[in-house]
């Protein structure tokens, strides 16, 4: 086999440019051709066709990087197919539904078959996408309007069972229809391509046509990654890359999470923060960003979120909705970050529901650092407190909305690790969670308690009731125990009726004249003022929602029951001072 020469690469694009213009011209004048959008009126429709192939289709060194450009194409693509609705007897064009594939729109080199060569090109490896079209449409039992087989046949792949089609912008289509509307379903796991078809079956269809069932005999391939012909033109269009980067996206600052990613990330990593905050002084964005290979920041986006949250009030449903739409803009940003070569991401969990809405996690593995309850467990805590307490004011302030959920849940599924150092969150995925410990504040000198007749005890948090404020009322009721609170009263006024009350602020040592704190929480996910407590030598009485069990000093109850509360409180001072009435 001769080597392909510059005179043959030319032919082929004169002739392919006037194909292209041929079929521009028919597509003009055809009425059923229209680009589908994404819609949810078939998504409960039984799955009629499902195809699933291998992403990682060689493991030789100098392929790989253009297999992950592959990877990084078909992200790209599904994000138009994924969803997509056709109505009954309308066509599905492949290219008039994902557009051409041109650097602009952030396509890469991948690998593409061309005059029996592999050889590189921007927006390559996309016929994996239509070849596992045309395999699902077909097993659907579909209407094929257009469709081409690959000239050649690469071992291991759908040409191999004649369930293959070529696409080649844009004269080179693919193109499917059905009496009944049907859905199209395209997402990436870590490791494969997974394509479905929901709808109605159309029997009018004959079944799986014999043709497709034969196997063809692979032909033999070049391949422009392994191959030694240095006197082909195309040879020099190969390139070597540093592949296999990690990328680590985060928002705001946990000392925890940055131990951590000190401690597991390489120098030819990048990370992605709001800000560098060591460089600006923002301390809530304090990252250590010192032997990362890029930093990549967006301030002018900091300025906003900042600009904007001052304005809403520190709790409530607004606030909220405008945390998530914010979280929304920064995993978009982060986004267009990542390139090919990036393969695996640690994530900080608010980004994670959009990034998997956007596919940006296809082909790639995941951790993520969990700074919460996962929704679908938050909300069912907030429900059961609501059905429990449905006088509160605050307890349906806030829920996500399905979608979020929905895919917070899949993408947590996904994820190769659970990062935390809530002991509560580390529980939920026991299989794979990587449990790491909370930092506590510098120790603080050695208090001196002066004996008094009551108990003095402190409540770390605004009067809300996902804090447990109901069930402490209840367990204090008739004991002459002083209450310091200290953030403001969210729910009604006189709340805290039959319990001795005073309001104090968290400057300083807002604990030194504390003989314990209590947090008996329904939701409690960054207790920081708990950890301050620990570190200051003062007793801990919190539900095991505060994620600090095993921890010295802390007294672990469970969210919402008033008798062991009052239990811990109560056995706790008697042992420790058995003359102070209770």
């Amino acid at each position: 086999m001769r080597s392909p020469r510059y005179r043959d690469a030319a032919l082929f694009r004169t002739k392919a440019t006037l194909l292209q213009v041929k079929r521009a011209f028919g597509n003009a004048f055809e009425s059923d051709l229209e680009r589908w959008s994404i819609a949810d009126s078939l998504s409960h429709q039984p799955v009629l066709a499902e195809s699933r192939t291998q992403l990682w289709t060689s493991d030789k060194d100098s392929e790989i990087p253009f297999v992950a450009g592959k990877i990084h194409n078909l992200r790209l693509a599904i994000q138009r197919l994924n969803g997509v609705e056709v109505q009954p007897d309308r066509v599905l064009s492949f290219w008039k539904q994902i557009g051409r594939t041109s650097r602009l729109k952030g396509y890469t080199r991948g690998r593409e078959l061309r005059e029996g060569c592999l050889i590189t090109s921007v927006g390559g490896g996309i016929c994996q996408l239509s070849n596992a079209l045309y395999e699902t449409a077909v097993r659907a039992e579909l209407e094929i309007v257009e469709r081409h087989p690959h000239t050649k046949v690469i071992p291991g792949s759908l040409a191999e069972k004649g369930l293959d089609a070529t696409v080649f912008w844009n004269y080179v289509d693919l193109r499917v229809r059905s009496h009944h509307a049907f859905r199209v379903e395209a997402f990436l796991t870590a490791e494969s391509l997974v394509v479905r078809i929901r709808g109605e079956r159309d029997h009018s269809r004959l079944e799986f046509p014999e043709s497709h069932r034969r196997r063809i005999t692979a032909d033999v391939i070049e391949d422009c990654s392994a191959c030694e012909r240095t006197n082909c033109f195309r040879h020099s269009q190969t390139r070597r890359t540093q592949f296999g980067r990690s990328a680590y996206l985060v928002d705001e600052f946990w000392p925890e999470f940055d131990r951590y990613i000190s401690s597991t990330r390489r120098e030819s990593d990048l990370i992605c923060v709001p800000i560098d905050g060591r460089r600006s002084r923002k301390s809530n964005y304090s990252w250590t960003t010192d032997g990362f290979s890029k930093v990549k920041q967006v301030p002018s986006f900091v300025l906003y979120r900042s600009y904007k949250l001052r304005r809403l009030a520190s709790q409530g449903a607004a606030r909220q909705q405008a945390l998530l739409a914010f979280n929304e803009r920064l995993a978009g940003h982060f986004a267009s970050f990542l390139t090919y070569e990036t393969t695996h991401l640690v994530i900080t969990q608010n980004l994670l529901p959009f990034l998997w809405l956007g596919g940006h996690l296809g082909g790639r593995t995941f951790d993520v650092l969990m700074t919460r309850l996962p929704l679908a467990d938050l909300h069912r805590t907030l429900d059961e407190a609501y059905r429990r307490h449905p006088e509160s004011r605050t307890l349906a302030d806030f829920r996500a909305e399905n979608l979020l959920v929905k895919a917070e849940t899949e993408a947590l599924a996904q994820a190769r690790k659970i990062i935390t150092p809530h002991s509560m969150v580390a529980a939920i995925f026991s299989h794979k969670a990587e449990l790491i410990a909370w930092t506590t504040p510098a120790a603080h000198a050695e208090l001196e308690t002066p004996h008094t007749p009551e108990l003095r005890l402190i409540f770390p948090a605004a009067t809300v009731a996902r804090k447990g404020v109901y069930e402490l009322r209840a367990a204090l009721q008739g004991s002459n125990a002083q209450l310091t609170i200290l953030g403001p009263v969210l729910e009604d006024e006189d709340f805290w009726r039959g319990v001795r009350v005073e309001k104090s602020c968290t400057s300083g040592d807002w604990f030194r004249r504390a003989d314990a704190v209590v947090l008996p929480a329904f939701v409690e996910h960054r207790p920081v003022r708990l950890l301050e407590a620990i570190a200051g030598g003062i007793p801990v009485i919190a539900s095991t929602a505060c994620g600090l069990e095993n921890m010295k000093g802390v007294t672990s109850v469970k969210a919402g029951d008033v008798e062991s509360l009052r239990t811990a409180i109560n056995g706790f001072y008697s042992r420790n001072n058995p003359n102070r009435a209770t």
